[in-house]
């Protein structure tokens, strides 16, 4: 419970970071993500997922 409770906090402070220094590319990186298709974005997320889960399994063990 702990290591979730620390993996959701690295995500707000990646997250807050992303926000403060460059607020201008959100803001068009969002509207571009408006203009896609669902399937893209569905795929997109679906990678992130997989590289994600892969990143804490080699780290994990």
């Amino acid at each position: 419970m702990n290591d979730l409770i620390v993996a959701i906090g690295l995500v707000l402070v990646l997250e807050g970071m992303l926000y403060a220094v460059f607020p201008g590319g959100l803001k068009r990186m969002m509207s571009l993500a408006q203009s896609l298709p669902d399937e893209t974005l569905r795929r997109s997320g679906l990678v992130a997922l997989a590289l994600g889960v892969v990143i804490v399994w080699l780290v994990r063990g």
